[in-house]
């Protein structure tokens, strides 16, 4: 079998990367501190990445596959929810909206395999891809968490940046897209149903 275009090509072979990093970000955020959080954000930071190659593998060598097409959201789904349950005990995230954000994720999940069980194709929506976008940057800086100064310029000027705060902004706008692009899948499904 051809490495490149069997069933454990390169990016079904970065899809289960994503997920074998999801144990090591856990045991990081097992511990409160700047090392830990560091290590949890670079390590998350570089699974996101594979989020964008694994794809762009895919359609280029032309080897998008069907357990490509299942692990990839699963992958997604899996490291943004374990990191964001993890950031819950640390005071990081608020519990309530951790809680809604799995929430729409299992009722979009659901709702998709009816669809497919009825042979109904619902894509997804730009929207969605965007709110996984925003809630994997939210995520880095709630994890690196601490305030970071940087030199700068000739002059070297500080730059002082609170990754919390900065996380948290992207958290909410995350948050919103999240409870928007939900509403708007249940909406296009219903829809197609009512045919």
């Amino acid at each position: 079998m051809n490495f490149r275009t069997g069933l454990l090509n390169l990016p079904n072979i970065l899809t289960l990367g994503r997920i074998a990093a999801i144990p090591l970000i856990v045991v990081l955020l097992m511990f409160d501190s700047r090392a830990a959080g560091f290590w949890a954000a670079l390590l998350f930071g570089a699974a996101a990445m594979t989020d964008w190659l694994d794809g762009w593998l895919a359609r280029r060598w032309q080897v998008v596959t069907v357990l490509g097409k299942f692990l990839d959201p699963l992958a997604d789904k899996l490291i943004v929810m374990a990191a964001l349950i993890m950031l819950i005990p640390l005071g990081r995230v608020p519990a309530w909206a951790v809680f809604l954000i799995l929430a729409r994720e299992m009722v979009v999940t659901g709702l998709r395999s009816i669809a497919s069980a009825e042979g109904i194709v619902i894509a997804a929506s730009e929207l969605g891809k965007y709110k996984t976008i925003f809630q994997m940057v939210a995520i880095v800086g709630l994890l690196l968490h601490y305030d970071y100064y940087w030199l700068f310029g000739l002059r070297l000027e500080i730059f002082h940046v609170s990754m919390h705060n900065a996380g948290l902004f992207y958290f909410w706008i995350a948050f919103a897209m999240t409870m928007w692009s939900g509403a708007d899948y249940l909406f296009r499904f219903f829809k197609v149903i009512a045919r």
